[in-house]
């Protein structure tokens, strides 16, 4: 037992007469290795910029709510009717009339 611990600390097994083959499934775990670091950060930067326009979205959102509900302040008819004041034009006392044509045909 501790002749193979001793081995695997001194690397025998890299330089023994079959070593190639030890040689080769290292480079292979190396590689495996590198690849799933590669994917990895790939998948973290599509996580952040994913998260990056969530919230875009949400203040966009924020945004178009804000403005609408202003919008909607300025076309209350007291809105419009205090800022007209100013200009000396005030709502009509009078409804408008509706004005219905009759077409006879002959």
């Amino acid at each position: 037992m501790q002749k193979g611990i001793y081995g695997i600390l001194k690397a025998n097994f890299l330089i023994s007469n079959d070593a190639f083959k030890n040689w080769r499934f290292i480079v292979f775990c190396t590689f495996l290795a590198i690849v799933m670091i590669a994917f990895s950060h790939s998948a973290e930067r599509k996580v952040h910029s994913i998260a990056k326009l969530n919230n875009e979205v949400r203040e966009l959102r924020s945004e178009f709510v804000e403005k609408r509900s202003e919008l909607m302040k300025l076309k209350m008819e007291s809105t419009l009717t205090a800022k007209m004041s100013n200009r000396g034009v005030k709502p009509s006392e009078t409804p408008p009339y509706k004005i219905k044509i009759k077409i006879t045909e002959d």
